[in-house]
């Protein structure tokens, strides 16, 4: 597992996010695409970071992705708190749309795996109505038990595949890809949570002004109040104690460098008289 990376980053809780706009991220998906590189393509939000904290293997699942993007605005908000201000979010649904205009353009082969049989038909309809040119190579449902990995892997490496979107919940997307990436050779892999339920026309996404306002977790609480309600007070909780935490430690640093800044001028006055 490597923290390197080719682009600009910003660090916030010891976690490396690249500092890229859509645009930046669109092009090193094609680039991938064409040196037949490996990108593979980690998220964060709220809620994973936190998850990253209690979820050891987690942690390691996203760190060890190619190119990790800010999928929640309180993430990139949190990153100007703390003075390591990233330049946009990148929705993991909005970057599927962006990859599969690109796959339309130039009729890149396209694998998806997750959800339901139900979703994934409705899936397929829409992307031969709104992105003809993708050339859908495979589609499986997200319902397995692990000893079913081998040859899902396999299945998907066979197809030959240029982009793979895995559309299951964390953790089980990042580590399926942790695992399996590399033997699948598909270059550019990218989890993108629930985006088929919603590409599907099965879950109706917030509206935009709803997602800048970084509200979009309202909104889907609002729709799945039982299911959702306790786990976005526990998660949106615990990442403001983490940002609280962080922006302590950024005003004590500020600080200590300050007291040396003038302790070394003090010490410069002294040596010169």
């Amino acid at each position: 597992m490597s923290q390197r990376s080719p682009w600009p980053t910003r660090r916030l809780f010891d976690v490396r996010i690249d500092a890229l706009t859509m645009t930046d991220v669109v092009a090193a998906v094609a680039s991938a695409i064409e040196t037949r590189e490996r990108l593979l393509i980690g998220v964060v939000n709220a809620a994973k970071m936190v998850k990253m904290q209690r979820d050891s293997a987690l942690r390691r699942a996203v760190l060890g992705a190619d190119m990790i993007l800010a999928d929640g605005m309180s993430v990139v908000w949190a990153s100007r708190l703390v003075r390591a201000p990233l330049p946009e979010r990148v929705a993991g649904i909005d970057l599927m749309v962006r990859v599969l205009e690109l796959c339309h353009e130039k009729k890149y082969r396209v694998f998806c795996l997750g959800a339901t049989e139900a979703v994934l038909e409705g899936l397929r309809a829409v992307i031969a109505q709104d992105y003809p040119g993708v050339q859908l190579v495979g589609t499986r449902n997200g319902y397995y038990d692990a000893a079913e990995e081998p040859a899902i892997a396999k299945q998907i490496a066979e197809s030959h595949a240029d982009v793979l979107f895995v559309g299951m919940t964390s953790p089980r997307k990042e580590t399926f890809l942790a695992d399996w990436c590399d033997e699948m050779r598909v270059p550019v892999c990218h989890g993108v949570g629930g985006a088929f339920d919603v590409l599907s026309g099965k879950v109706r996404r917030a509206p935009g002004i709803v997602q800048r306002a970084g509200m979009e977790w309202a909104y889907r609480v609002a729709q799945e109040p039982r299911r959702l309600a306790r786990r976005y007070v526990d998660t949106n909780t615990a990442f403001l104690g983490m940002l609280a935490r962080e922006k302590y430690q950024d005003l004590k640093n500020r600080l200590m460098g300050r007291r040396a800044d003038k302790d070394q001028w003090k010490r410069v006055r002294t040596d010169h008289h």
